[in-house]
Formats: C-alpha cells, structure tokens, sequence
C-alpha cells in the first residue's frame, strides 16, 4: 500500500444509488473510505472488481469502513445511462453505495475521474480515517492483500484516539531501550 499523504479529492456525483441522502467525502472522516470505480461494461469489474467490492461491504463494519462505488463512464455514453445502470445494480444486488460521476459535458473522462488520476476502471481508491489518499491502484487487486491494507487503515484510525491522548498528557514516553520527555 503506497502512502502519498495527500487530501483525497472530493467525488463530484451526478446521482446516487443504494443510499437515502447523497454522501460527500468531508462527512466521512473519521473512517476509511475504499472507492472502487467502475464501468458495468467493463468485464474486470464485472467479474473481479465488484464482486470484490460486495465482499468488502458485507465484511467490513460500516461504523469504520464506508464503501462506495463510483460508475464512471468514459466510453459508451450512450449505453451506459443511469436508467441501465438502475437495472445491472438490481441485477447484480449491489447494495453498497453506488454515485455516477459527473459527466464533463464532452463526452470526456468525468470528473471525479479526471480529479484522482484514474486511469480506467477498475480503479480501487483507499482514503484513510484523516482524508488522505493511502491506495490507488488500476486493474485487479487480490482480495486478501485489499482486505490487509484496509485492516491496516482501521487499525490506524482506531490507534490515531490513543497516539492523540498521549501526545496530549505529556507523560515520558519509554520503550525497550529507552526513555524520552
């Protein structure tokens, strides 16, 4: 997992699915966010990516880890509407969070996609508890390493309450070697 430290972009969405009231990336600090970016066309994220995506939902406790699913449509715009995206996600029985990203208006790469970099789909996207893009990464992951690096994430988050009230206290702090102040 490559650590680059830097603010995640905030997802631009036309619509939403699979969620009662739209959500922005500013409101979910505190957890860890794993975005997968999708085209229902694409087959590797049809057949790796998403189902994928469905396990880390089922798995992962929603009050640490927030999964989203991001259809982001840079080619075949005609196909590929949100009317025929309602239906593959009924299909398929996503139930995680699922935005469209918003168009460009040129039949050009939308902008959520063009924000983060991506350089086609799947892409799966971790952002840390702080907002900080952890992992982008482009093709198919292994499910046992993605399920590691987002452990990882939580472990950290769940440390970050602990690490914040020592640095608070001003206690010396030891280990085996030695002692500082």
């Amino acid at each position: 997992m490559r650590a680059s430290g830097t603010l995640a972009p905030e997802w631009k969405v036309a619509q939403w699915f699979n969620t009662q009231q739209p959500l922005q990336l500013a409101d979910l600090r505190g957890k860890v966010v794993v975005i997968h970016a999708f085209q229902m066309l694409c087959p590797g994220c049809v057949v790796h990516g998403l189902p994928q995506t469905q396990k880390i939902y089922n798995v992962f406790d929603a009050n640490e880890v927030v999964v989203v699913g991001l259809h982001t449509v840079f080619e075949h715009h005609e196909v590929m509407t949100p009317q025929a995206l309602e239906v593959f996600i009924h299909e398929y029985r996503y139930t995680f969070p699922i935005g469209v990203d918003q168009p460009d208006g040129q039949s050009g790469l939308p902008l959520t996609m063009r924000a983060y970099g991506m350089r086609g789909t799947p892409s799966l996207i971790l952002i840390d508890h702080k907002g900080r893009l952890r992992k982008h990464s482009f093709g198919r992951d292994d499910d046992i390493q993605v399920g590691a690096d987002i452990a990882t994430l939580v472990s950290e988050a769940k440390a970050a309450p602990l690490a914040e009230a020592e640095d608070a206290s001003g206690d010396d702090s030891c280990d085996e070697d030695k002692c500082t102040a």
